[in-house]
């Protein structure tokens, strides 16, 4: 069974990358491949309890993933439709391209460990559109945008989920966490940033134009300025939400956004209905790109059937009996993950190494925490931030191949290297 479960799995994969040859959509092939890798499973599997029991696991699993990404896409595009990035974006004065890809990684390197990696990549690839007018820089920029995502929430607890994993369940503690992956998640960042601002060179930084009469109602300084701090004050506040009442984020994510809803109805309540109608929440609900995240259902059902069919525990067990070394496990992991979704990658992790034998904040949980949170950058769907970039922007599998993957790995491995050779001063 295992066999025929990985074998469907490798060829929706193939399916997805190779979505513009075939011309069949990357979700509709995630939903075909989710739904045939669960019949499999269901006919070749556990009994019916079990069976509905780990399905709606994974259920609960994807659907709190996915209400939390439709309400950031929601916040966002309020926040847009206020022209409230405009806030951000008058600040920002730089003519140089490649002064401005250093600047826009920076940001989006500590926002996210502020925020977490999937918000922050919202944020800042929707912040691009109202920056940079060639689509090919824009793709370029998200590119950067998630691999700075990446590696900004790689060392924070609250930064990305497969942090908040190992936190959650005292492999790692805040402190040391935030000063044990720091340097790594920072090399991983500017050996890409450094490469690409010696490409660009020169080149110049090319605007969009802002006609009159595009279509974008106009709004005052104070509804901008009211909405992007009450948007990103949301986004913000989720973790905290989450850190005092123990709920999961996408309920924070949630009350935030009937916050936000009510705010503009408030606002807006005096104008006339065609006049509003662009800046309402429900207007905003309307323009989140839906294919994107039934593509995200499609991939996180499919990978759970390889958890619950002992698949990934047993690749575990593999390249712990094969490759002996647990730092060349651990990367080879986090190159893994690139493939296939980080968090039940570390959730089998977990389960197969114990406390007793590594103690909390210990060289593999915090090289698990790096390794895990950054490698997803080297492919467009090996992350949350990734997936987000790529439904934003309809980035191609194949463009990000070619364009961005090299530069995510170089600094994968330079922030590798870095870990292991702080690691070892330590020891020494």
């Amino acid at each position: 069974m295992t066999s025929l479960l990985a074998l469907l799995f490798v060829l929706t994969y193939l399916a997805i990358v190779l979505e513009h040859p075939l011309q069949i959509n990357k979700s509709a092939s995630a939903l075909m491949g989710a739904g045939l890798l669960w019949t499999l499973y269901a006919l070749l599997g556990p009994t019916a309890e079990v069976l509905n029991t780990e399905l709606a696991e994974s259920l609960t699993g994807t659907a709190q993933i996915v209400f939390f990404l439709i309400g950031a896409m929601a916040i966002v595009e309020v926040v847009d439709a206020h022209d409230g990035f405009e806030v951000l974006t008058t600040h920002i004065k730089t003519r140089r391209l490649s002064t401005l890809v250093c600047l826009v990684g920076l940001f989006t390197f500590f926002l996210s460990a502020i925020l977490d990696n999937l918000t922050t990549a919202i944020v800042m690839v929707s912040l691009m559109k109202r920056l940079l007018d060639a689509r090919e820089d824009r793709l370029l920029m998200a590119g950067i945008i998630v691999i700075a995502a990446n590696a900004g929430g790689a060392w924070t607890p609250i930064g990305d989920v497969t942090t908040t994993m190992l936190w959650i369940g005292g492999q790692v503690t805040t402190l040391a966490i935030m000063q044990g992956v720091f340097l790594a998640s920072m090399v991983n960042l500017l050996v890409p940033l450094a490469v690409v601002a010696w490409r660009l060179g020169a080149r110049a930084v090319v605007s969009p134009a802002r006609a009159a009469g595009d279509g974008t109602l106009p709004t005052t300084p104070a509804e901008r300025l009211t909405m992007l701090v009450l948007g990103l004050g949301v986004l913000v506040l989720v973790p905290v939400f989450k850190a005092v009442t123990h709920l999961p984020p996408f309920l924070g994510i949630l009350l935030g956004l009937g916050v936000l809803w009510m705010v503009g109805d408030l606002m807006h309540r005096d104008k006339a209905e065609d006049d509003k109608q662009h800046l309402t929440l429900v207007s905003a609900l309307g323009r989140i790109d839906m294919a994107s995240i039934v593509f995200f259902v499609g991939i996180l059902l499919a990978v759970a059937v390889l958890e619950h069919s002992h698949i990934l525990p047993a690749l575990a067990a593999w390249l712990d009996q094969t490759v002996g070394r647990l730092d060349l496990i651990v990367i080879l992991i986090g190159l893994a993950s690139a493939v296939v979704d980080n968090v039940p990658l570390v959730a089998a992790s977990m389960g197969m190494y114990d406390l007793a034998k590594y103690p909390t904040d210990s060289f593999l949980w915090e090289f698990m925490a790096y390794c895990a949170g950054t490698g997803g950058s080297i492919l467009i769907i090996g992350s949350a931030a990734g997936v987000a970039a790529m439904g934003l922007e309809r980035i191609d599998f194949m463009w990000y191949a070619r364009k961005i993957s090299l530069l995510a790995l170089l600094g994968y491995l330079g922030g590798a290297a870095m870990y292991l050779v702080q690691a070892g001063l330590q020891q020494a």
